[in-house]
């Protein structure tokens, strides 16, 4: 029996290496692309796809006033577990932009995504089983254009004196529960899209921005909005969300700095915008 096991369990590995051979978003020579396009299809057909692959659809919200963006937030039972240490709720989640703009949607790749965001805890068997089943909800992807040495995204920053991943902004202190329950009764609740319980008692929004604050996509780029809606992560007591500075930047890796100077009030927006919920 326990070879019969050990035998199912190298053919398993080996299918899953051989679907990832042929699946968009590896890391090829070192580098990794952040998203994954393909052909236009609407928000049903994005969530029964998704669904069909076992993940489980979390909100789909409009990025723009006209609906022409929105993105659809989705996981998994193993995308969760990974995001389960502390500091790493941010991992828990993946998006899909449904752009009618450009005519096409837009993945977060969860090789270059987990890496950035889980660090030294980088789980890769998690985030090559994710690839392989996003491409095959999605057959025919293909990596965007921008792409980052694999090994370089853990440490990734802007410039020099810009943010890392580690440097997130606490934007309220109080107890766990006490902050939940602040954010949802915000606004009665309208501004909060989504709450996912992690393994680690942690808790992770999702947020929608003000409506001026969203337009900076824009001016950078529509491609890439899939940045938003804006995570909250509610851990050790505090309420912490990515230093825009940083999460801009890991969205849209190949801004240059003039771009960015277009947009210099955008981050300290987020942060506000982000912040209301805990007054």
């Amino acid at each position: 029996m326990r070879t019969v096991t050990t035998l199912l369990t190298l053919l398993l590995s080996w299918l899953t290496l051989s679907s990832l051979a042929l699946a968009a978003g590896a890391v090829i020579d070192g580098q990794v692309s952040p998203f994954l396009r393909g052909a236009y299809q609407d928000v049903g057909a994005v969530r029964s796809a998704l669904e069909k692959q076992k993940f489980t659809v979390l909100s789909s919200e409009k990025v723009d006033k006209k609906g022409k963006l929105i993105t659809v937030v989705f996981t998994s039972p193993a995308l969760i577990k990974q995001a389960g240490k502390p500091g790493r709720g941010f991992a828990a989640v993946l998006r899909v932009l449904v752009n009618q703009a450009d005519k096409e949607i837009s993945i977060t790749n969860p090789i270059y995504f987990a890496k950035a965001f889980l660090q030294k805890d980088y789980d890769d068997t998690t985030a090559k089983a994710t690839l392989v089943r996003i491409n095959q909800a999605f057959p025919g992807l293909k990596e965007s254009q921008e792409r980052l040495g694999f090994d370089d995204l853990a440490g990734y920053h802007f410039m020099v004196g810009m943010p890392y991943y580690a440097d997130r902004i606490k934007i309220a202190k109080g107890d766990n529960a006490a902050l939940l329950q602040k954010a949802k009764a915000y606004k009665g609740g309208k501004y909060l899209l989504f709450e996912q319980k992690l393994d680690n008692g942690a808790t992770l929004l999702g947020y929608t921005v003000g409506k001026r604050t969203a337009k900076f996509t824009k001016k950078i780029g529509t491609r890439n909005a899939a940045v938003l809606p804006y995570t909250i992560l509610i851990e050790d007591n505090a309420a912490w969300i990515l230093d825009p500075k940083y999460d801009l930047a890991i969205h849209y890796p190949t801004l240059t700095m003039s771009q960015f100077m277009t947009i210099a009030t955008v981050p300290g927006a987020i942060e506000k915008d982000c912040g209301k919920a805990f007054k």
